[in-house]
């Protein structure tokens, strides 16, 4: 038994070790992370390694938790200021996007591959979701406007309640009936409630809390989040909702040791996203792969060609948004882990065509992460719609910044920027900002204000958390208009 532990917890710490180190092989060759992951538990499972796991149940059960993690750290690190001028298109891609994203593809499948419509429509509502963690690790390094980002972010983290509902319904045995969108209201609007409530409530405790170490405010906060996640569940209402919801207020709040609570939450969520995709890559069977080829195919191509256009199209009417942000949102809907977790609960209930399902769906989110996750940031350039300079929050693990009340920005000056030649002087950050140090090459220094800035610097700036969004403000401005900005009446606005 012993002998047993010391192998797992050996294999374990290898592959998250591998896992760590793929990350920064992902980002050289341009490749999403979580293709490495799955490969990996590809290479352990019976088709290298020969480890054999098909335990339905249990990657159900072990894939609903990573996802909880993960949706919990994408509320944590999601700032309300960034997302909230998206609001309101980023439901209606979460909830309206859904519904149509669902029709279409259901009434593709029974016409193209001749399936029920029970079937179809399970089809549809597996492959509705986009998923947090391929959107979270792929916009966030793209320089896309505000309210796109904030969409798609907000589009990720709150579509998974919806098709997480319409599968376990389309899953089970009883009929569909008139009463089902009055079923999805309630555990939507419950679980909104409910996240908005325990969130609220966690970061109410948590500053009035007197713990006696650091690092248990990270814990509690993430345990608020599990427990949102459980107790919509207990609810009958939407638990993945509640849990990213309660994530996304506790992140907001003034909490103790917020950069500590950060940190540890993206730590988490890496180790869900490893996890997962490993875990996935193991219980993927390569010889039946290659008889879902087609059907995945044929899925995918309705999905991203007819499917998400429409879906867009039909739910931004209210936004009257342009048509090349349309055009980039519907190229955005990534797919990863979160279909095969839903396809694995009719598989675990044993409807027929599950095992089909789960293989396509496996072929499906290769082949779109690989088409999608590596043309986005081309697709933004040739649609115009690359900002360049993008101030970003950096990793930091200084309780100083806490108790001052002050954070951090990141500032890439990128080829073509005409902040390129702006002296410091002329920056004219607001009181309350002021950059404090600048890499320039294989070194670092820190300027004066005769400083001048040029293309490829990496520009820190520490600021008040008053100032943050006036300072970049001013950073998109100049870098749009340069050092006149104000002069030609540039705002910095998205």
């Amino acid at each position: 038994m012993v002998d047993d532990l010391t192998v797992a917890l050996g294999i374990g710490a290898l592959v998250l070790l591998l896992a760590v180190l793929a990350v920064r092989v992902s980002v050289r060759l341009g490749l999403p992370s979580l293709l490495l992951y799955l490969g990996i538990g590809v290479l352990l499972g019976e088709a290298g390694l020969g480890i054999e796991f098909s335990n339905a149940d249990l990657t159900q059960s072990l894939g609903l938790a990573a996802l909880v993690m993960i949706l919990a750290e994408g509320g944590l690190t999601t700032r309300w200021v960034e997302v909230k001028p998206a609001l309101w298109p980023g439901v209606a891609l979460s909830t309206v996007a859904v519904g149509v994203s669902i029709g279409v593809t259901a009434l593709g499948l029974h016409l193209v591959l001749d399936f029920d419509w029970r079937l179809a429509l399970l089809w549809g509502a597996v492959l509705a979701s986009t998923d947090a963690a391929a959107v979270f690790s792929v916009l966030r390094n793209l320089s896309v406007t505000r309210r796109l980002v904030g969409s798609l972010e907000l589009e990720s983290g709150m579509n998974d309640a919806p098709s997480y509902i319409a599968v376990v319904l389309l899953a089970s045995t009883d009929p569909v009936t008139w009463s089902l969108p009055l079923t999805l209201a309630y555990e939507l609007a419950v679980g909104l409630a409910l996240g908005v409530g325990l969130g609220w409530l966690g970061a109410l405790t948590l500053r009035r809390a007197a713990l006696p170490a650091t690092g248990l405010y990270p814990l509690a906060t993430v345990a608020v989040c599990v427990l949102a996640f459980a107790g919509g569940q207990a609810a009958h209402a939407s638990g993945l909702l509640a849990a990213y919801v309660a994530g996304l207020v506790l992140g907001n709040s003034k909490l103790p040791h917020r950069s500590d609570t950060v940190s540890f939450a993206e730590g988490l969520g890496w180790l869900a996203q490893i996890g997962l995709f490993v875990l996935l890559g193991l219980f993927a069977s390569p010889s039946r792969l290659l008889d879902a080829i087609i059907p995945g195919l044929v899925a995918g191509a309705l999905l991203t060609l007819l499917a998400r256009p429409l879906s867009v199209l039909v739910s931004m009417v209210p936004f009257r948004m342009p048509w090349r942000e349309q055009v980039f949102l519907s190229w955005a809907g990534l797919r990863g882990a979160v279909p095969i977790v839903l396809a694995m609960i009719p598989l675990s209930q044993g409807i027929p065509g599950a095992q089909q399902l789960v293989d396509a769906v496996f072929v499906l989110v290769i082949v779109l992460t690989l088409v999608q996750g590596t043309t986005l940031g081309l697709l933004a350039k040739l649609l115009r719609l690359d900002t360049g300079a993008q101030p970003k929050e950096v990793d930091v693990d200084v309780a100083t910044l806490d108790e001052l009340n002050a954070e951090l920005l990141q500032v890439t000056i990128p080829v073509g920027s005409k902040l390129h030649g702006v002296y410091l002087s002329e920056l004219r950050l607001p009181p309350g900002a002021s950059v404090s140090l600048v890499a320039r090459g294989a070194g670092a220094f820190t300027p004066v204000t005769t400083t001048r800035l040029q293309e490829l610097d990496q520009v820190l700036v520490v600021t008040t958390q008053e100032a943050r969004a006036a300072a970049e403000t001013r950073i998109r401005a100049v870098d749009r208009a340069g050092r006149f900005a104000r002069w030609k009446g540039e705002t910095g606005k998205p």
